[in-house]
């Protein structure tokens, strides 16, 4: 089974699922700002993915760069604001049962079949 974190709105990640729906039909669509993600979830993803949580973070969203660029934070701190903005998480994301990816560009999904 595949998790993928989706955000419907955004084309890059269509994208991702329409890709990964062409690879199989094992998968569970999560729309992380309908269904928010938890604190548990982003670990997780941080850990199979081998990131930090900045590498995670979209810089080009306007509450990054407002409130955020050029501050420093401590993942936990980072973790607990990607929960409360969730638009600043790359996607899609999608997780495997040992590893996950950042689909963006989709063809990155394909690591997740590779052993």
């Amino acid at each position: 089974m595949y998790k993928i974190y989706h955000n419907s709105h955004c084309k890059h990640s269509r994208a991702g699922l329409d890709y990964l729906k062409k690879m199989t039909s094992e998968i569970e669509v999560r729309d992380y700002l309908s269904d928010p993600i938890t604190h548990n979830e982003i670990k997780e993803i941080l850990l199979k993915i081998n990131l930090k949580p900045i590498q995670i973070i979209r810089t080009n969203e306007a509450y990054y760069k407002t409130s955020l660029k050029g501050r420093s934070f401590t993942d936990e701190e980072l973790i607990k604001i990607m929960i409360e903005n969730p638009k600043l998480i790359q996607r899609p994301i999608v997780v495997g049962k040992y590893k996950a990816v950042i689909g963006n560009p989709p063809e990155e999904i394909t690591k997740l079949f590779c052993n």
